[in-house]
Formats: C-alpha cells, sequence, structure tokens
C-alpha cells in the first residue's frame, strides 16, 4: 500500500481553556492551541487536511515558548513547495471556521467533508456558533457518508460527536496508520492508562467519547487535532 508523509503546518493559534479539549476535567487552566494545516506527500497530489484560520493575532513570544513555527497559509504553504492554487484536494475534518478559512484560496481543490456536516454547515444550529456558511462559496464540494476510501492509503471515519460529521484521515505511513483526529483535542484525552476523556465542547458527548475511543484503538500514530506537540515535529513519522 502507497506510504505517505504528513507535514504539520501550524497556520495560528488561540487561548483558551484546557476544559473546552476535556470534558469535565482540567477547567481553569489556560493554554494555547495551535490551529494546524496537515499536508500530505506522497501521493502525487497536493492532499491538505484542514485549511485553517485566514486571520489571527498571536503573541510573537508564543511560537519561541512552544517552539512552533507559526505563519499565515501562504507562508506555511511554501514551507512545503506549494502554493495555493496547487492544493488538488481538501480533507475537512469538520466546518468549524477554525479549520476551513483559506479553502477559498485554493481554486482548483476538491473538498471533501461529511453529508451531516455540510447539512449543519449550510443550517447550524444556534447552539454552536462557528459555523459560517458563506466561507465555501464555491468551492467543489464531495460529500460522503460514513467511512470512506479517499485514494490508496488514505480514508476518513466517520467520527461524529464534537459536530454532526467529524471525520478523523487515516493516512497509512512507514510506521502504519497515522490518523488526524475529526474532533477538537490535544494530548490530555488520550491517558496513557484508563479511559478516553471526551472533547469539552460537543453536540452529543457520548458519541464523543466513542468517537475518541475509536481512534485511540484504531492508530499507530495518534495526532490530537490541538496538541502543541505536533507542530514541534517537522513531519511525521519524524
Amino acid at each position: 500500500m502507497r506510504e505517505y508523509t504528513i507535514y504539520p503546518l501550524t497556520v495560528g493559534a488561540n487561548e483558551t481553556d484546557q476544559g473546552i479539549m476535556t470534558y469535565q476535567r482540567y477547567y481553569g487552566k489556560r493554554i494555547w492551541i495551535p490551529i494546524y494545516v496537515f499536508y500530505i506527500a506522497g501521493g502525487g497530489k497536493n492532499i491538505l487536511v484542514d485549511t485553517g484560520l485566514e486571520e489571527f493575532m498571536v503573541p510573537p513570544e508564543i511560537g519561541e515558548k512552544y517552539g512552533l513555527e507559526i505563519m499565515n497559509f501562504e507562508d506555511s504553504l511554501a514551507r512545503v513547495d506549494i502554493k495555493p492554487e496547487d492544493v488538488d484536494i481538501i480533507i475537512h475534518t469538520h466546518l468549524h471556521n477554525d479549520h476551513c478559512e483559506n479553502d477559498h484560496k485554493c481554486p482548483k481543490a476538491k473538498v471533501y467533508v461529511q453529508k451531516a456536516e455540510w447539512d449543519f454547515f449550510l443550517s447550524p444550529h444556534p447552539i454552536d456558533h462557528r459555523y459560517y456558511s458563506d466561507l465555501l462559496d464555491g468551492m467543489d464540494i464531495v460529500t460522503i457518508e460514513g467511512d470512506q476510501k479517499i485514494m490508496e492509503g488514505i480514508q476518513v471515519v466517520l467520527t461524529p460527536g464534537h459536530t454532526p460529521g467529524g471525520q478523523s484521515v487515516v493516512i497509512n505511513t512507514s510506521q502504519g496508520k497515522a490518523i488526524i483526529t475529526g474532533f477538537c483535542c490535544n494530548d490530555l484525552n488520550f491517558p496513557s492508562t484508563g479511559p478516553v476523556i471526551a472533547p469539552g465542547v460537543h453536540i452529543n458527548a457520548i458519541e464523543a467519547y466513542e468517537s475518541a475511543r475509536r481512534i485511540k484503538e484504531m492508530a499507530d500514530i495518534l495526532i490530537p487535532l490541538h496538541d502543541l506537540s505536533i507542530g514541534r515535529m517537522k513531519k511525521i513519522p519524524a
């Protein structure tokens, strides 16, 4: 099977409470969460997982403190020698605005998203305010349902709970299955012993828990969507 290399690109960071990541755990601890774009190399196509924030303001000392190189979308892509117009495929974990604000810069891309997520994006419930339905105007949207193969060595698995149609991305590498989670979390959601912890933000806590459990069991390399350690890695596998 074809093997890929994953390049985490940090395109922003937000300060928040750890409890936003971990349901009923660790509230009151202020943390910074990085916003990533993942470039998937090795398949003859330019593939991104998420496109991140378009505009952000991060104090310069934050990158230095946490060992992150925080750059805008265009400069981040330049690190892997591509431009936005070179992007062939965007796979979205979900459609909260901090994961899709740069789609419009990639005019040639096919955008893969779960149908349940797309439907909610077009008509969101007021409980979740992070869906901006004009962000993907004009994009070539491909809706899929459930677990699906995208191309050889890359598939998505439906992992709802954080959002209605979150999907985790399973990528074959030289060291096994690397999985980018389809829900917002960090390392504390996946303790080395004991049960997983559901994402702190969710529309269905039980589904969110089961999605986290499923991914932990499947992954050889686990990539939590907002974990600081991921941004310090130049590539995955290292």
